[in-house]
């Protein structure tokens, strides 16, 4: 199996490359899209901010070969939210996988921003979740957030509900992160190295 993670501007890959090192897993970290398109998974990892990130995707062309992919492929953090529609981070246009808006949290609501640190997610509705604890535990840092809707497929709560994963066709993504969330995570990438 060919698994790929996409190298773009973005950081937090290394944890990444980790993860997948520490269950077994071979892959190949390229932007050639030639050899994206021939992979059996996609990863699109990240720790970044939107509107740079997005730049960047659209000055290499990804931004129109990610949402063209066919196979399997599983967006984390920033690479789940740039799977959306729009994000308020800089007033960003995304690639519209998901058509959603990422918000910002509410500054007003008592509660820290980001949204650091371990929380439970719940709902689950995912084959990349199956083997997981109920309310299972997995780390977050984030500031914007994709509200509840048709695309949901686990929520968690900070200040207000949100969507902790969201899934369409073949378009898996999860605004936690997998490659630091302990067993919880490393069921979801076996989970989703299954599909």
């Amino acid at each position: 199996m060919k698994t790929v993670i996409i190298k773009y501007n973005a950081g937090n890959v290394q944890s990444v490359m980790y993860a997948l090192d520490r269950i077994g897993a071979s892959y190949l970290y390229t932007d050639d899209e030639a050899e994206i398109r021939s992979a059996d998974k996609v990863i699109f990892p990240g720790v970044g901010e939107a509107s740079t990130t997005m730049s960047y995707l659209r000055n290499v062309g990804l931004d129109k070969v990610i949402p063209s992919l066919k196979q399997p492929v599983f967006g984390t953090c920033v690479g789940m939210q740039l799977m959306c529609r729009f994000s308020e981070e800089n007033n960003t246009d995304c690639m519209g996988i998901f058509d959603v808006d990422v918000k910002r949290f509410p500054a007003d609501a008592g509660l820290k921003v980001p949204h650091m640190g371990w929380n439970n997610i719940s709902g689950y509705q995912s084959p990349l979740t199956a083997g997981l604890p109920d309310n299972a535990y997995v780390y977050f840092v984030h500031s914007y957030a994709a509200p509840i809707c048709e695309y949901t497929v686990a929520s968690c709560d900070y200040a207000l509900p949100f969507s902790a994963m969201l899934h369409k066709d073949n378009f898996y993504a999860a605004q936690f992160h997998c490659e630091i969330s302990g067993n919880a995570g490393q069921q979801i990438l076996e989970n989703f190295l299954k599909l």
